[in-house]
């Protein structure tokens, strides 16, 4: 009896971790859990599952495509799976782990179709989709950063009136500063925090909205929480593991730009997300200029920029193969706030406004402005939604206003100080709409012909033009075909004799102690030359700290940062990229020391 009893005993310590399931029936692209408690004695060897359990599946869909994911302990014994299914239908998972009672189970579970579009995806080059049914994203973001950390009214009532705006996208920190910290040491997340952003997270995903999750804010904040490799990778599996089952993307850390050797930073971290995301969320990184510095790395999908100066990111725009969405699309006033929006959209870019809590070049709006604001946001997605947004591209055929168009279709203008027009159209009949960027009120008319002139109805405000050939646009939408037309990165021109420009200073030295003047003066004056952006970047190579923005336009004054380099005195490679009124871009070179 006593030798029954001991074994008994042994075989309930040996035993199998329980298992339950809530993804039966799960309709497609809706999260679900798969939940193992561990056993008494696993979970004595494991006093600390946070940082000792390693756990992941592999679930195989109904046409046997494989996703990984990795689990997370969300308290006690309890570890979880959690995964969206991408299809109705059966699927099966194995489990990976160290623990032997997890280790090389096996099951099942029937998912529900459903009409979801999917996750969004970048496409078309610059541009984004789903990944289902080739349907396009507009995105227009609201920035939130504290969106997990207020009280529940508060943040019920900012998501409700975002949704109502019609913003589809909320960016916020996963752990921010001081009060706001989600971990009390590195491997102590706090539970509660974690929980709060889980349900956050669903009720954004409910209401149309994607999560744009920051891990961390703030100057230093990731490596002050997580001062190693392994507690950083344990804390990117675990944030990855509780949401990329849900409509999110990743935006690496609040202004990368604030982190000491910030390239092999992203780079670690950056990595780490494309492993373990089964799903493949767009990534990118916050920055106060522009992101794009990360983009040889390989981990990026699409490029961030905190700064509206056009210089940046019209030219940029050119330069890389991703879409770009711009952080800081924000005013103390509604009309700065609206040349800020319109300018960025002619760049190429997507948009997200900034935080109610500050606002660019003005300090935060009162409660008008910010009225007037998202007004002026939801009329832009308006505006955009009847367009053809993922086909669009600059255009610069035209005096007097910055435009994108899908030539022969469609023509979409900005007008930021109104007065004459002029803009080469194909030769068709179209339909013209005059647009107020501030209420979206409309006027009509028709024209045909292939030089397009007018001004706007009332010269006291901007306007946009909309030129279209809506009977050919309403066909296009009817199609299956997502794109009608192949995007192409132009060639940048480096010969310097074919180079319009010349750099005038700097002609000597730089030094990170002090400002230096830097100007261009051009050398051949032609039509297209009458129009030039600048933008002047700055990389010490040999030390892989990535290029940075030193300066854009003609002249001003640079100040290289002493994160460009590692060792002093450097050699800098300046670089300067000058688009002319054609959109043609030629790239300068030319060698510095960069003294400290």
């Amino acid at each position: 009896m006593r030798f029954a009893i001991l074994s008994l005993l042994a075989l309930g310590q040996l035993a199998p971790a329980q298992t339950s399931t809530t993804c039966n029936n799960t309709p497609a692209y809706s999260p679900c859990e798969l939940v193992f408690e561990l056993s008494q004695q696993d979970a004595a060897a494991h006093p600390a599952p946070y940082a000792s359990v390693e756990l992941r599946a592999e679930v195989r869909s109904p046409r046997n495509r494989t996703t990984a994911v990795p689990g997370y302990w969300d308290g006690g014994r309890r570890m979880v799976i959690r995964f969206a299914p991408t299809e109705g239908g059966q699927w099966t998972f194995r489990l990976t782990s160290n623990v032997a009672a997890l280790n090389d189970q096996t099951g099942t579970f029937t998912a529900a179709d459903s009409d979801a579009p999917g996750f969004i995806k970048a496409a078309n080059m610059h541009h984004w989709s789903y990944t289902e049914r080739l349907k396009p994203h507009l995105w227009m973001g609201a920035t939130e950063l504290r969106f997990a950390f207020l009280d529940d009214a508060a943040f019920r009532a900012m998501a409700d009136a975002r949704a109502a705006q019609k913003f589809n996208h909320l960016r916020g920190w996963v752990t921010g500063d001081g009060a706001d910290a989600a971990y009390a040491s590195p491997d102590s997340p706090n539970l509660e925090q974690f929980r709060k952003l889980d349900d956050r997270v669903r009720y954004l995903n409910r209401k149309g909205i994607t999560a744009d999750l920051v891990l961390a804010g703030g100057e230093g904040t990731l490596t002050k929480l997580f001062p190693k490799p392994d507690q950083r990778r344990r804390f990117v599996r675990y944030v990855v593991a509780r949401y990329a089952a849900m409509n999110v993307t990743w935006q690496g850390v609040e202004n990368f730009e604030d982190y000491p050797d910030a390239r092999a930073l992203l780079t670690e971290i950056g990595t780490a997300l494309k492993e373990l995301d089964g799903f493949q969320h767009p990534r990118s990184s916050g920055a106060r200029i522009t992101s794009a510095a990360l983009l040889d790395d390989g981990w990026m999908d699409f490029a961030a920029y905190g700064n509206t100066d056009d210089n940046v990111g019209a030219i940029e725009h050119q330069l890389y193969p991703v879409p770009a969405v711009n952080l800081q699309i924000g005013g103390a006033d509604a009309a700065t706030l609206r040349h800020r929006l319109w300018n960025a959209t002619m760049d190429g870019q997507y948009v997200t406004l900034s935080g109610t809590s500050g606002a660019q070049d003005g300090g935060a709006p009162d409660g008008k402005a910010q009225a007037a604001n998202a007004k002026a946001m939801s009329v832009w997605f308006d505006v955009l939604s009847g367009t053809r947004h993922w086909e669009l591209e600059p255009y610069f055929n035209l005096d007097g206003g910055r435009a994108l168009a899908l030539e022969d279709t469609e023509y979409l203008v900005y007008i930021e100080k109104p007065g004459p027009l002029e803009m080469t159209v194909e030769k068709h009949g179209y339909d013209v709409f005059w647009i107020d960027p501030a209420t979206g009120e409309t006027v009509r008319k028709k024209f045909s012909g292939d030089h397009f002139t007018g001004s706007p109805p009332d010269p006291s405000h901007d306007w946009l033009l909309h030129v279209v050939r809506e009977g050919t646009l309403q066909s296009m939408n009817r199609s299956y075909k997502f794109e009608s037309r192949d995007i192409v990165l132009q060639e940048l021109e480096a010969n310097p004799q074919k180079i319009p420009y010349d750099i005038e200073t700097p002609a000597d030295d730089l030094s990170i102690a002090k400002a230096a003047p830097f100007a261009v003066k051009l050398t051949r004056q032609t039509r297209a030359t009458r129009s030039m952006m600048y933008l002047w970047t700055g990389e010490v190579t040999a030390d892989h700290q990535g290029y940075r923005v030193l300066g854009a336009g003609a002249q001003g004054t640079m100040q290289p940062t002493s994160r460009l380099a590692v060792n002093f005195p450097a050699i800098l490679l300046l670089r300067v990229y000058g688009m002319n009124g054609n959109g043609k871009v030629y790239l300068l070179t030319k060698a510095v020391q960069l003294n400290r």
